[in-house]
């Protein structure tokens, strides 16, 4: 029954922090308009680049989520370089993995995490840019092509309209626990399941001996470009894997390289831009999210601050009865018939 324990002791860890960071997901929805995106990442170079990588960190939208919105900014006159910025750094992180990050690894992690996620988008940005045209490409119909690969939390461009604050509020509240919960739910729970088995199963000795290699990096970054993982589910499974011995700096690879892309991204980018483009785009993940890790397992050797020490003191910070009452509500809202039966979403 140790397998349960160490399962349900991932669990009301992060309960709370997924909840509050759900709210803080509705929120943005509700309250950035697209045209506001469009007008803050539109042109090429190097600014732009920057502006969409830093745009996209917020967001809370999955690999294949950003795929829809980052055609339509691109058909609509934004380069190859910030298109490809905004979408590495949109699925790279979100307010929800963010503060998930923060409790499970600790804040030297999250904070990894993130300057990864925007160096990452930025680099392979610049890299991408290199094959642009020297016009932008615009169309008629700036439609973006549909996906299979996930649901609510697409995005697909729709027309905004003048609406009040509290139909807006409700609107978000709805995408986040409805729509984008629905989306992730299942990974997160998959990913909460592993991870608490990792715990319980594999001693912390068990993957001591890849730290500050090299080469299971790049073996790391190998695995993680063509799974679908979204940055949430992505958290408890690299928490565990921390946990069981596995140098941080392999951990942040698995963050930054499974969140970013997939297969179907890949297929996506590549009828969209060509191969010249996908080349630059596969070099600039791979060599950054290794470079990263190395440069983390490196800094934290030399410090000697150990992530799985810190991840364990914040904790502690919440009181057990709140855990437990976050894990209910959230368990309630998975379950779609009662969902709707409360909360009508």
């Amino acid at each position: 029954m140790d397998w349960i324990t160490g399962i349900l002791s991932v669990a009301l860890s992060a309960a709370p922090w997924l909840l509050l960071g759900l709210l803080l997901a509705g929120l943005i929805k509700a309250f950035m308009p697209e045209s506001l995106i469009q007008k803050w990442i539109g042109g090429r170079g190097l600014g732009s680049i920057s502006r969409a990588a830093l745009v996209g960190v917020p967001l809370p939208i999955c690999s294949c989520g950003a795929i829809p919105t980052a055609l339509a900014l691109h058909r609509g006159g934004a380069g190859r370089g910030p298109t490809t910025a905004f979408l590495i750094g949109t699925p790279g992180v979100g307010i929800d993995s963010i503060l998930l990050t923060s409790v499970l690894l600790g804040p030297v992690m999250a904070a990894a995490r993130v300057a990864g996620a925007i160096f990452t988008a930025i680099t392979t940005g610049l890299l991408v840019a290199t094959t642009d045209q020297p016009e932008p490409i615009t169309t008629a119909d700036a439609t973006p092509a549909k996906t299979t690969c996930c649901g609510g939390c697409c995005g697909e461009k729709k027309e905004e309209k003048t609406t009040s604050t509290a139909t807006r509020l409700k609107q978000g509240l709805q995408y986040a626990f409805a729509d984008l919960l629905d989306d992730i739910s299942r990974w997160v729970v998959a990913g909460l399941l592993l991870a608490g088995l990792l715990i319980t199963l594999l001693p912390p000795e068990t993957l001591s001996g890849l730290s500050g290699a090299f080469w299971p990096l790049v073996l790391m970054a190998v695995i993680g470009i063509p799974l679908y993982i979204c940055a949430t589910a992505a958290t408890p499974i690299a928490a565990g894997l921390l946990l069981t011995g596995m140098s941080p700096g392999m951990a942040l690879v698995f963050l930054l390289s499974g969140p970013v892309t997939s297969l179907a991204t890949l297929g996506v980018f590549r009828r969209e831009f060509g191969n010249s483009a996908l080349v630059m785009y596969l070099i600039g993940i791979l060599t950054s999210s290794v470079l990263l890790g190395w440069l983390l397992d490196t800094t934290l050797q030399s410090l000697g601050i150990n992530p799985a020490i810190q991840a364990s003191q914040v904790q502690e910070i919440l009181p057990e009865w709140l855990e437990w009452l976050a894990l209910v509500v959230l368990v309630m809202l998975i379950l779609k018939p009662l969902r709707r039966r409360v909360l009508g979403f």
